[in-house]
């Protein structure tokens, strides 16, 4: 995955009517990726442009990316970019939603960038609502949701059936908190696509699941908007082979996460936009929920290491088998407190935290070889159930020490503020880079 962002966390969020451009460069950027919909997009941007027209109050642009269409699309997009106002065309010479969408983002001079469907599925009523939250400066991103209890959804029990499953999938697979990934409409402040756009890898159907997840994993806010949504019966949507691509997506983002190998840091925010909070260095995780996160990795972690003790003591004696599932858990142990628990992401420190895990686990093996000597001691061949339950007991006396050595000494608050992802050498701040060019696809602005 591309990492080339700035190091600098991301500013406060404005009111965006405060810096406004006099001249009326646009506010709003609405993207309409295509591909062959030659019949569909004229239609599609008239209504669109009318609606903005009429409702929008701030200026705005719309901006067709056609990403290799074969058909009569680009002169139907360059006649629109001429005849209306507002109005241009982007021509990509490779396919893919994702694509066409980062390539015209990372381009645009909009403080917001929104995108919809050529299909016009959403009520276009939506779309004030959908990007008031990003001018206003309260949230990052906007998504519309046609999973929302006050939705009002059209279609058919297949796609009904796919789309609450997939968002299944996410909750149970990556932790996602929002609703709906794959509704065509959706927008994001410009500062946090140029964040953002250079860690998400996919260039097709799965683009807008893997922005979310980063953004919602780096702590941005993601507001959600209830939309009214109606089928459309000629989509040309592959649905087994887009839900494939899917699949393969929240494995390869699920993996990526798991080992911290994605700065999200680099896109925190500010604690808050009052000048009172620009000096907080961090909100730390409350001792409530550090709480919760290490007893449910604790109780992971227990059942992992009593299966490895099971499996290792059918060929070996209790101290070994006590010692290599102890090790094998520990360091798995320590890595998902180190994510989960303690908030701790990149891979700066990984090893540091490992080798003091260790040390955690040393103590560990001595309460647990203690208390099996000590029954071996007292009762001579004991059955392999007791030892089981010493070893319960044991390892639960072990788990307070643990939490109290994990927050104190290997995962403190000044460690969370500045060892996620920086290399040694990195600068502490870079002034904002420009965004990532996708300079190996040829882009033509044919206004």
């Amino acid at each position: 995955m591309q990492t080339d962002t700035p190091w600098s966390t991301l500013p406060a969020r404005d009111h965006l009517l405060a810096g406004a451009d006099a001249a009326g460069a646009p506010v709003l950027d609405v993207v309409v990726p295509v591909y062959n919909e030659e019949k569909d997009l004229e239609p599609c941007v008239l209504r669109l442009h009318d609606h903005l027209a009429r409702t929008f109050p701030y200026a705005f642009r719309i901006t067709v990316a056609d990403n290799a269409s074969t058909d009569r699309t680009p002169e139907v997009a360059q006649r629109l970019a001429r005849s209306l106002p507002g109005v241009r065309s982007y021509r990509l010479e490779e396919k893919g939603r994702g694509r066409a969408l980062r390539t015209v983002w990372s381009h645009s001079d909009a403080p917001v960038l929104a995108y919809m469907d050529v299909d016009l599925s959403t009520d276009l009523n939506a779309l004030l609502p959908l990007v008031a939250p990003l001018i206003s400066g309260h949230s990052d991103l906007a998504i519309g949701s046609r999973l929302a209890r006050s939705s009002r959804v059209v279609r058919g029990t297949k796609r009904e059936f796919i789309s609450r499953a997939y968002n299944i999938i996410l909750r149970s697979s990556l932790a996602a908190r929002f609703s709906d990934a794959q509704c065509g409409f959706k927008a994001i402040r410009r500062e946090v696509a140029q964040r953002l756009l250079p860690m998400v890898e996919d260039t097709g159907w799965f683009f807008d699941t893997e922005m979310l997840v980063l953004a919602e994993r780096a702590g941005l806010r993601i507001h959600e908007v209830p939309v009214d949504w109606v089928d459309d019966p000629d989509s040309t949507v592959r649905i087994v082979r887009t839900a494939t691509e899917d699949l393969k997506g929240v494995w390869r983002v699920g993996r990526a996460l798991a080992v911290g190998a994605l700065p999200l840091d680099r896109l925190a925010r500010p604690f808050g936009d009052d000048p009172r909070d620009r000096g907080i260095g961090g909100v730390p995780g409350g001792l409530a929920r550090q709480l919760v996160g290490f007893c449910v990795v604790g109780a992971l972690s227990t059942l992992f290491y009593l299966a490895l003790y099971s499996l290792f003591r059918l060929g070996a004696g209790p101290q070994i088998a006590n010692g290599g599932a102890l090790l094998v858990s520990a360091v798995a142990n320590t890595a998902a407190n180190r994510r989960l628990t303690f908030g701790v992401r990149g891979r700066g420190g990984a090893v540091r935290h490992q080798a003091q895990g260790l040390v955690v686990f040393a103590i560990g093996l001595a309460l647990t070889a203690g208390s099996l000597a000590a029954l071996g001691a007292a009762s001579g061949s004991p059955s392999h159930g007791t030892e089981l339950a010493v070893l319960i007991a044991a390892n639960l006396a072990a788990t307070v020490l643990r939490f109290l050595l994990f927050r104190a000494w290997v995962f403190p608050d000044r460690d969370r503020g500045g060892d996620t992802a920086r290399p040694a050498d990195a600068p502490a701040h870079r002034q904002d880079a420009a965004p990532a060019d996708d300079t190996h696809h040829e882009l033509r602005n044919v206004r």
